[in-house]
C-alpha cells in the first residue's frame, strides 16, 4: 500500500478550513466550483505547493497542503485565491450576498467570510486525524451515506492509490480519528466554525483579503 504519509511535511503541512460568507451555499453551483478549481491550479503555478486533501461543501471546504521547505506563505496563497475566485465569480455571472455599507468601505465582498482557520500539522498522527476528517465529512454533514459518493473530494484519489477501501466509514460509526473523544480541541474547534458558532475573537484564524 502506498504511503500517503509521505505528504506530511513537518512544519510545513497545514490543514484550512474557509466559509462562505453567510454560508451560503455558493458551491453548490457546478460553475463555482469549477472557477474555484481553475484559481488554486493558478495559484499553484505561481507559488507551488500539494493539495494533499480536499473537500468541498455546498457552503464551505477543507483541505491539507504541503508548502515547499521553508516556505508557509499560505495568507498570501488564500488571499490571492480569495481575491480571484470573486473576481472570476462575478465576471462570469454569478452573485454574491447584501454585505453592509461599512464592510463595503473596506473593499468587503459577500462571497467569503473574511477569515479562514489554520491548523499546523506537527505530528503523523495529527496529518492522519485531518486527513480522515475531510474525507468523512460529506458524510458528517449528512450530503451521502458514504464517502466514495461525494465526488468533490479527493476521496477517490486515495482509493485509487490504495490508501482507502472504496467502502470506508461507508454506512456506519465514524472512524475513530474523527469521533469526538479522538480529535484534538483545534478540530472541535473547526466543527463549531463550520455551524457558525465560533466568534471571531476566540478563533485561531488568519485574516484574508476578501
Amino acid at each position: 500500500m502506498p504511503n500517503y504519509r509521505r505528504a506530511f511535511v513537518p512544519g510545513g503541512t497545514f490543514f484550512f478550513t474557509l466559509v462562505a460568507y453567510q454560508r451560503r451555499s455558493i458551491f453548490r453551483n457546478e460553475a463555482a466550483r469549477r472557477v474555484l478549481g481553475d484559481t488554486i491550479r493558478d495559484c499553484q503555478s505561481k507559488w507551488p505547493f500539494e493539495v494533499v486533501a480536499i473537500v468541498l461543501l455546498p457552503e464551505h471546504l477543507h483541505t491539507i497542503w504541503s508548502l515547499p521547505s521553508g516556505d508557509a506563505a499560505y495568507p498570501r496563497r488564500w488571499g490571492w485565491i480569495k481575491k480571484e475566485f470573486s473576481k472570476a465569480w462575478l465576471d462570469s455571472g454569478g452573485t454574491q450576498a447584501w454585505v453592509p455599507q461599512s464592510k463595503r468601505n473596506e473593499r468587503r465582498l459577500g462571497i467569503w467570510q473574511p477569515r479562514f482557520w489554520e491548523h499546523t500539522c506537527e505530528t503523523v498522527e495529527d496529518f492522519e486525524i485531518r486527513f480522515d476528517y475531510i474525507h468523512y465529512n460529506p458524510v458528517k454533514h449528512g450530503h451521502v451515506r458514504c464517502p466514495h459518493e461525494w465526488p468533490w473530494s479527493s476521496f477517490g484519489r486515495w482509493v485509487e492509490a490504495g490508501v482507502y477501501e472504496e467502502s470506508w466509514a461507508c454506512g456506519q460509526c465514524p472512524p475513530l480519528t474523527v469521533v469526538g473523544q479522538a480529535v484534538p480541541d483545534g478540530t472541535r474547534a473547526v466543527e463549531r466554525l463550520e455551524q457558525g458558532m465560533l466568534s471571531e475573537g476566540t478563533m485561531r484564524v488568519m485574516s484574508g483579503t476578501a
